[in-house]
């Protein structure tokens, strides 16, 4: 399979940082890498949120979007999130790829330069067309909303 080619640049203050990229063969996601000062690193209190910055602008081919998603270390060990995930960058934007980033821990967690801090997965997106009508189509799940399909076990 060949690469989907997705053109970058990188920012003043990204300088340096690796380009974001898939750890291993089968990685479905890119790592993204902080870029905050190097003398400077950016604290995120417990129960508080930042926007962390990446340092790249891109321009992603019409049909696709990129979805900035937690990395599961991070939740795992340390309680740390994408506050909206998974983020959505729209193909059309090319401002700064930012993460917004939120601490659910205890302690305070230090973001420095070049930390790995989330991933992005980019993903074909339908153009859609709502049509209006009158009745669905029956299923069995029907209207049944949350926890309709099955008692959560503990």
């Amino acid at each position: 399979m060949s690469a989907l080619e997705v053109p970058f640049m990188y920012l003043p203050h990204g300088e340096g940082l690796p380009a974001p990229y898939q750890a291993t063969s089968g990685a479905a996601g890119l790592d993204l890498c902080a870029a905050v000062p190097a003398d400077a690193p950016m604290t995120i209190q417990a129960g508080s949120h930042d926007i962390v910055p990446l340092g790249f602008a891109m321009s992603l081919p019409e049909g696709y979007e990129a979805q900035i998603r937690p990395r599961s270390g991070l939740a795992a060990k340390r309680a740390i999130t994408v506050a909206n995930a998974p983020g959505t960058i729209d193909a059309d934007y090319r401002g700064e790829v930012m993460v917004i980033l939120i601490n659910h821990g205890k302690e305070p967690f230090t973001v420095n330069r070049g930390d790995r801090i989330a991933q992005m997965v980019i993903a074909p997106v339908p153009k859609i067309a709502m049509i209006e009508t009158d009745s669905l189509d029956k299923t069995e799940r029907g209207a049944g909303g949350h926890g309709s399909t099955g008692v959560a076990t503990s």
